[in-house]
Parts: structure tokens; sequence; C-alpha cells
């Protein structure tokens, strides 16, 4: 059984990244994705080389991060409606991306740790809220307060980018939607740079994962070390979603989505759900990339435009689940 189930997943990963290289305004068949790959068509390697595999190489490695970022936070506070987008991680991120672009600051490397910052400040925003609440990492105040922060981070990156003289941030609007358009092999590198860490930290932490959602008593009393392992999801989260915004945007949902769908298939412990959700979350951005940028081809839609009309119902399915 076990078997089947990594072969279906194999198979479903080189499937999306397959399609992912295939599509786009000039569609290439398998075999020219092959002879692009290997350099035999010196112009299907152009297209799938230069601009098609880091595009799919990105999307499949934040899509993987985002997935991972929203089990381990489900997890930590014990609520099926957690995930960075929600959580006010993303719209604090896309704040201190915006207000280094703003700045004239937004270099490659700079823009993930302004990202990173504005991140943190909104971990400590909806925390404070939580305790001035009287309910200390309450799951429902939690979400609420995330989504609070988040619609504040919002209005300000609007008023950012209204009031902004530069060009480049005004057209930020699109960028804050989420999309790949921008990829290239640097990106990948920067992405992959910062990431590396905090998801390895995050699987390290898979046991501390278990233990925390039975509760915070229970896991106490089993050995877990309960705020040391909250801070390290709270910045590796962080991390993982300050490096995604500043690449690609905010995207949404996906955090909330993938965890759920491995969840439906098997019910494993967080040393295989995060792998597990790595992989099919970076599968799912990936294809959901392609929808974006064939459903109306030539135009492009943002990815987060995909991933909202699938997780909003998705999102409304577990809330009703979680309030009755």
């Amino acid at each position: 059984m076990k078997r089947a189930w990594a072969v279906a997943l194999t198979a479903t990963v080189a499937l999306s990244l397959v399609v992912g290289l295939a599509a786009g305004a000039v569609p290439l068949a398998p075999g020219d994705v092959w002879r692009g790959i290997t350099g035999a068509d010196p112009s299907a390697a152009t297209i799938v080389r230069e601009l098609r595999a880091p595009r799919v190489l990105l999307a499949f490695l934040v899509g993987g991060s985002l997935a991972v970022s929203g089990a381990a936070l489900q997890a930590m506070i014990r609520n099926p409606l957690a995930e960075p987008y929600l959580l006010g991680l993303s719209g604090g991120a896309g704040l201190g991306a915006v207000l280094a672009l703003a700045s004239g600051s937004g270099g490659p490397w700079s823009v993930p740790v302004a990202a990173f910052l504005g991140a943190v400040a909104a971990i400590a925003l909806v925390y404070r809220l939580t305790l001035v609440a009287g309910r200390r990492l309450d799951p429902r105040v939690l979400l609420l307060a995330g989504v609070v922060v988040g619609a504040f981070a919002g209005a300000l990156m609007s008023a950012i980018i209204v009031l902004a003289d530069t060009a480049a941030v005004r057209n930020a609007f699109l960028w804050l939607l989420g999309g790949f358009g921008g990829a290239s092999w640097q990106a990948l590198e920067v992405f992959a740079a910062y990431a590396v860490l905090p998801l390895g930290i995050l699987a390290w932490s898979a046991r501390d994962l278990d233990l925390l959602a039975l509760g915070e008593e229970p896991a106490h009393h089993l050995g877990a070390e309960v705020d040391r392992t909250r801070r390290l999801v709270y910045g590796c989260t962080a991390l993982l979603t300050a490096a995604s915004v500043a690449t690609c945007g905010i995207i949404g949902f996906v955090g909330l989505v993938v965890p759920h769908a491995v969840r439906t298939v098997a019910r494993p412990l967080h040393r295989a759900l995060l792998p597990l959700a790595f992989l099919v979350g970076g599968s799912f951005l990936v294809l959901s990339d392609v929808v974006a940028r064939t459903v109306v081809r030539p135009l492009e839609l943002p990815v987060g435009v995909i991933t909202a009309l699938v997780g909003v119902p998705v999102f409304a399915l577990l809330l009703r689940r979680t309030l009755t």
C-alpha cells in the first residue's frame, strides 16, 4: 500500500513538472521539452532552460514551503484553519517588502529581510491581541487576530502603493496578488538560500509538533519544550513566508488546502506529513501557475487568484466543520 502511494505521488510530482515546462504562450510537446532539457533543440532549450525551468522550480519550492508552514502552524495552535495567509504572516511580510521597495532598497537579498521583519512584526501584533483578549493562544482568537492584522497590513500596503512616486511600486498590485512572471535562476537561488534552514528545523521538530497537536499541557507532560518549539515554528514559518512573498508576492491558501488534502488520504505523523505536504504543495502551485498563464492566454492571471478560487471553498467547508 505504501509503495503504491509512493509511486502515485512520484508520478504526480513528475507530471506537474513536465506540464509546467510544456505549457505556456508557446506550447511544447513532451518530446520538445526533453530536447530542450538536453539542448538538442536550441530554440526549445532557450524556452525550457531560461524561461520555464526556473519558474517551475521556484513555484514548486514556494508551494512546498507554504504547505509545510501551514501544516506546522495547524499543529502548533491546534486549529485546522491556520495558515500563513490567514494568520497575518503574508500581510506583514508583504508590508515589509513594499516598504523596502518604496524606500529604494529593494535588492534581491534585502527584500526578503524586510519581509521577514514585517512577518515578525505581524506575529508580535497577533500575539499581543490574543493577550489583550485575555485568552492566550486560544485558536479562534488567534485566527481572528490574524485576519485583523492581515487586513490592516493590506490597507497600509495600498496606501503606500498609491502614494508612491515610482512606477515599480505602483505596479506592485499585481506582484502582491502573487505570480511567477519575474522568476529567474537568481530568484530561485535567493529563495533556496532563505528556505533550506527553516525547512530543516521544522522537519527536525516533527515529534514536538505531534505532541503540540495534542494540546499544550499534554505536550509539556510528554517532554516537549512548548515555548521553545513555538518560537521555532513561528520563526521558521515567518522566514519561509517572507522568502515566498519577497520572490513571488502574496499567495494564499496553499498552506490551508494542501495539509488537509494530505490528511484526507492518510493521517500520518508530522515526520511523514511534512515531506508529503511539501511534495503535494509544490505540485499544486506548479499546476496553479500553469492554469494562471494558460487559461486566458496570452494574458496571465495572478497565481494568487487561482489558489484563492480553490482555497476559499475549502476554507468555508473547514470553518463550517470547526463551528459545528
